[in-house]
């Protein structure tokens, strides 16, 4: 038995299906964000594509990029 060399198809519900990359997180000064980690806070400054500073109220914090913990409300 020979297996073909073609392509398989895959429903778009397939568990199976390739990881997608997710898109580049970008914050802006006075945005309020959330913080796995730290709660809810507010970005003071940015230093592009490297760090966010960020207030949460008790202390400032400097959260390095992708920002994987923080979202954007």
């Amino acid at each position: 038995m020979t297996k073909s060399a073609a392509p398989k198809h895959r429903l778009p519900t397939s568990p199976f299906k390739a990881a997608v990359a997710p898109l580049p997180k970008h914050f802006a000064p006075s945005d309020l964000v959330t913080h796995d980690v730290y709660g809810l806070g507010r970005v003071v400054g940015i230093e592009e594509g490297v760090a966010a500073l960020v207030d949460f109220g008790s202390e400032q914090m400097r959260i390095l990029s992708p920002y994987a913990k923080m979202t954007k409300l």
